[in-house]
């Protein structure tokens, strides 16, 4: 058949008769009264009725390659969901246009019809959809729907908003077509238990990366555990029985969790970004967390512009609340996350003279209280280093991995030699981008015309001395992956101690009937000497150091300042040698002498 897109003239073709039999009416044709369609239109069904014959679908898959085709009026952006709609129309989402809700990104319901040759929205915050089969009708459910505030409390989430439209008029307006319904159901618990159970059993059976299940008898385990199955009361004591059979495989990343909860109303207390002690019968700020208080992932409560806290003040008092030892500040914080709250403060540990301010606690201090550890690593390996040697830290090998990575790194070129500190990284995915950058060396130099002509290395972005790595036993996954791939280029040193050992990957977990799962991983890592590695048994550093408690509790960073002294003696026996002034000029125009 001819390409759909081929180019077509816009000249109005006129108006042209009727014929004596056309469909006056609007209707489709074998629908108007008393008219029979086309017997080959038509085939007899087993239920008596009548329904249409079935379509031969022929592909011709020689040349296949060169009939792919742009579609025009589709501008390049991400797309999924794609799916039929009527004769010439398809329907997609497309990310990051519309305002995302709690439940989800942010997506357009997006139509495409040959007919026009261009896409146009259809329907803003959809979170996913479906077209009925004949393609007439298109139901969606928004956006945050099945989330909300209640989801975020962790109670039972509201029930998603539903809607039904025509899929092949114009776009609906907003809020159209909303269905009201109400769902109820008859359960059984005990009866969901065991199926639950029995389907999380198979999955580990059937999907599990290697088929032996660690030599683990699997159908033994089955009996064992499934015999305490009939005392299961309680939808989290199904899953602490069958996270128990799980760990008769003996593996990481086997998590089991989720499912058909009962609601537990949560409050959410409010923090201030800051430390406290007990003075004079009063709470002291003896630290506020504020780094950067203009990133909206770091607001601190007590450090934007117009509140006037210093640290050596007393918080007096909470929403007109006298806050006296022994009271509890975070009792007056009950409640106050994201919300309007007065606190009352003074530099004496009394009313008189006290000042009020309105602030917006926090519900979480863990992003304040770990960029202010990370911002004091680097400081002390600036001050211990006497400014050499740059400090990376790593949270995980996700996207906050590698923005952390990009961030530092790249900002301390003028640095001799780096400290990677990836302790306690959560993993992701294999960080090979970040390994690739760390082993980089230059090839040479350009030129640099200005300033004090300092010579621009090739590729440009790099440190090129000494590298050393900090590792911890709460590094696992790709946090794990890391420092193998570290150790197995020979780029640097790791110090500290043994990691996780959690090296499987895991993908397309299916989810049990009430939302819950148990995760069998799917992919295991093994090394080019092809023997299974990392699962299980972790990483281990080149120089051990424990950080103990005592140091810790001390200020000190035993791990830390091993590695500095590492780098330094490193760079000492290797210095760096890059060119601080480019050669003389070149002279390849002067003419030689005859």
């Amino acid at each position: 058949d001819p390409s759909p897109l081929l180019p077509e003239s816009d000249e109005d073709k006129g108006v042209t008769a009727a014929p004596a039999n056309s469909n006056r009416g609007g209707r489709p044709a074998g629908e108007q009264p008393g008219e029979n369609p086309a017997a080959g239109d038509i085939a007899a069904n087993p239920g008596g009725g009548r329904g249409r014959a079935p379509v031969a679908v022929n592909i011709d898959f020689d040349g296949l390659s060169k009939r792919i085709i742009s579609v025009p009026g589709v501008p390049e952006r991400q797309y999924t969901a794609l799916a039929a709609g009527g004769d010439g129309t398809v329907f997609y989402l497309e990310a990051g246009r519309a305002q995302a809700g709690p439940g989800g990104p942010p997506t357009d319901l997006v139509r495409y019809r040959l007919s026009d040759r261009r896409s146009a929205p259809f329907v803003s915050g959809v979170a996913a959809f479906a077209v009925s089969a004949d393609g007439h009708k298109l139901v969606y459910r928004s956006a945050g729907g099945g989330g909300g505030a209640a989801a975020a409390a962790g109670g039972r989430p509201s029930a998603p908003s539903l809607f039904v439209v025509d899929a092949d008029r114009v776009a609906p307006l907003p809020g159209a077509g909303r269905l009201t319904y109400s769902l109820r159901m008859y359960l059984d618990p005990r009866e969901e238990y065991k199926q639950i159970f029995n389907e999380g059993w198979r999955n580990q059976r059937d999907y599990l990366y290697v088929q032996n299940m660690h030599g683990t008898d699997w159908a033994k385990a089955k009996a064992m555990y499934g015999a305490m199955l009939p005392d299961v009361k309680h939808r989290a004591d199904l899953n602490y029985l069958m996270d128990m059979m799980g760990a008769e495989i003996a593996i990481g990343h086997s998590y089991v969790r989720g499912g058909d909860m009962p609601d537990v109303p949560q409050v959410q207390a409010g923090l201030l970004g800051a430390d406290f002690a007990i003075e004079n019968g009063r709470y002291r700020v003896t630290r506020i967390y504020d780094n950067e208080n203009w990133n909206p992932d770091l607001r601190s409560p007590m450090a934007v512009p117009g509140v006037n806290v210093n640290v050596g003040d007393y918080i007096v008092a909470i929403n007109g609340i006298d806050l006296k030892a022994p009271d509890n500040i975070f009792r007056l914080l009950d409640g106050t996350a994201g919300r309007q709250t007065q606190i009352t403060v003074n530099d004496k540990p009394s009313m008189d003279g006290a000042r009020s301010y309105t602030v917006v606690p926090v519900a979480t201090e863990q992003a304040l209280r770990t960029r202010a550890w990370v911002e004091a690593s680097r400081r002390l390996v600036e001050k211990l280093s006497g400014g050499q040697l740059a400090y990376v830290y790593l949270p995980n090998t996700g996207q906050p991995g590698y923005t952390s990575f990009n961030r530092y790194y790249f900002s301390q070129q003028d640095k001799k030699g780096a400290i990677i500190d990836e302790r306690y990284n959560g993993g992701g995915s294999a960080a090979d981008y970040i390994i690739d950058v760390l082993q980089r060396d230059f090839d040479g130099y350009f030129n640099n015309v200005a300033g004090d002509r300092t010579p621009f290395t090739s590729p440009a972005a790099g440190i090129w001395g000494p590298k050393v790595m900090i590792i911890n036993e709460m590094a696992g996954s790709g946090g794990d992956l890391m420092p193998y791939m570290f150790r197995s280029r020979k780029i640097g040193t790791l110090v500290g101690k043994r990691t996780w050992g959690g090296l499987v990957h895991t993908a397309d977990t299916p989810p049990f009937i009430d939302g819950g799962s148990m995760i069998a991983p799917r992919g295991g890592f093994f090394n080019r000497a092809g023997k299974w590695a990392v699962e299980n048994e972790g990483v281990a550093p080149d120089i051990d150091v424990e950080n103990w408690p005592k140091d810790v509790v001390a200020g000190r960073d035993p791990q830390l300042e091993r590695a500095v002294e590492e780098a330094m003696r490193q760079l000492k026996e290797k210095p760096v040698m890059r060119a601080d002034n480019e050669p003389a000029p070149p002279v390849w125009g002067t003419r030689k002498k005859q």
